[in-house]
């Protein structure tokens, strides 16, 4: 739905239903203490849909989730993946099919089912099309986003900063202590 589809004037009760019934969107609240608040114009979250209605996005969100499990990662991150998946979707009535096609071989209410059953659903459909265009769309979206490169503690890219090298490279908390000298020869000199 555009600018252009949305009547400038008070919509009677049946063509207001119909045009509430045919905006779908994700929404969600950020944490208060969650460092993502910082990256997010405000707490509360929400990606609007060209082709996908609310279920297909909540059954998405879950699916991607559930290929990409990481504790704390807020599902703002996730749902730029969905987002992405519904612009490629909106690109052509073959794209649309196959996208509603995938998700209905997730089966009713698979976004309510617990990780362990999700991953177990998962694992039936993997070899397929649809898990595995899904999977490519996660790894490059989701990986892709300052709000997942915040929660890892990536500061992006560094070539127009001065490079990594005499600007953290070794900061990440997770890697063990490497000393410069033992990080092999230096490419200055």
């Amino acid at each position: 739905m555009t600018d252009r589809d949305v009547p400038d004037g008070p919509l009677p009760n049946a063509e207001r239903r119909a045009f509430v019934h045919g905006v779908s969107m994700l929404t969600g609240v950020l944490a208060l203490g969650s460092p993502l608040a910082a990256l997010m114009p405000s707490r509360t979250w929400a990606v609007e849909f060209k082709v996908l209605s609310t279920a297909e996005a909540a059954a998405l969100l879950a699916m991607i989730r559930t290929l990409a499990p990481h504790d704390g990662l807020d599902d703002s991150a996730y749902a730029l993946v969905v987002g992405a998946i519904d612009t490629d979707a909106a690109a052509s009535p073959q794209a649309h099919a196959d996208l509603t096609a995938g998700i209905a071989t997730l089966g009713p209410g698979f976004a309510a089912l617990t990780e362990d059953a999700r991953v177990q659903h998962l694992k039936g459909i993997e070899s397929g099309a649809f898990f595995q265009s899904m999977r490519l769309r996660t790894i490059t979206t989701l990986y892709a986003s300052p709000i997942a490169w915040a929660h890892f503690g990536f500061e992006g890219e560094a070539f127009s900063k001065g490079g990594y090298l005499l600007r953290g490279f070794n900061d990440l908390k997770w890697l063990p202590d490497v000393s410069l000298a033992d990080s092999g020869p230096m490419p200055f000199g």
